[in-house]
């Protein structure tokens, strides 16, 4: 976002309507948010997306024309600035969702959570210095994720306080957070973060995790 004082604009997909209605009814309940576009198919949403440029998108991981990973892959890859992008669910341990994470997703929200939660979901994505639902995300990356069979390279290029900065990010701490836990300052943290967004290609925290866990970087159970 270019001015912090705007309200975060969001853009909501999802082929059923009366979930865009109720979708709709709590977010723009919110002062600091605002329903800028919505799209009832994969496709449309793409090109709602392009068109309207807003900084928060609520997709539905299942969707006629093409499903909501397509969608998320095609936002990500052709916009130079592209939205976040929190996959909406009605089944959490989903393996579409998981793909809808490793396509670029910045999280995922189940259809059945309270309004605050919905409408901190936002938020938090938006601000985007902590993961959504860690517990969740480390739950579907411990059963989906596919391990490669020789380490990946990044993994040697990070060091030590970056691996522990990694561990952190995959618990869901917040860089002030990371920094009390590490005895560091906040600027210190944000460096660390950087850095391991570009070592492990990952465009936000959530990719880094998932990531982590198919490097074998993060073990299972």
């Amino acid at each position: 976002m270019t001015d912090p004082a705007a309200p975060l604009r969001v853009v909501l997909a999802d082929d059923e309507r009366m979930v865009r209605t109720a979708l709709r009814a709590i977010l723009a309940a919110e002062p600091d948010l605002e329903i800028v576009g919505e799209a009832a198919t994969g496709a449309e949403a793409v090109s709602v997306v392009r068109e309207l440029k807003p900084d928060v998108v609520l997709m539905d991981v299942r969707m006629p024309e093409i499903d909501g990973i397509r969608a998320t892959e095609q936002i990500l890859q052709t916009m130079a600035a592209p939205p976040r992008i929190v996959v909406v669910t009605t089944f959490e341990n989903d393996s579409y969702v998981y793909e809808a994470l490793r396509a670029g997703a910045s999280g995922f929200l189940l259809k059945r959570a309270e309004a605050e939660a919905l409408v901190q979901a936002v938020r938090l994505v938006a601000r985007s210095d902590s993961l959504l639902f860690p517990a969740a995300v480390r739950a579907l990356a411990a059963e989906h994720a596919r391990a490669q069979t020789a380490q990946a390279p990044w993994v040697a290029r990070l060091t030590a306080r970056e691996s522990e900065v990694l561990r952190h990010m995959a618990g869901g701490l917040t860089n002030a957070e990371i920094a009390e836990r590490m005895q560091v300052g906040p600027a210190t943290v944000k460096t660390h973060v950087a850095a391991v967004l570009a070592k492990t290609g990952a465009r936000d925290r959530t990719q880094a995790v998932i990531a982590a866990y198919e490097a074998g970087f993060m073990k299972s159970g």
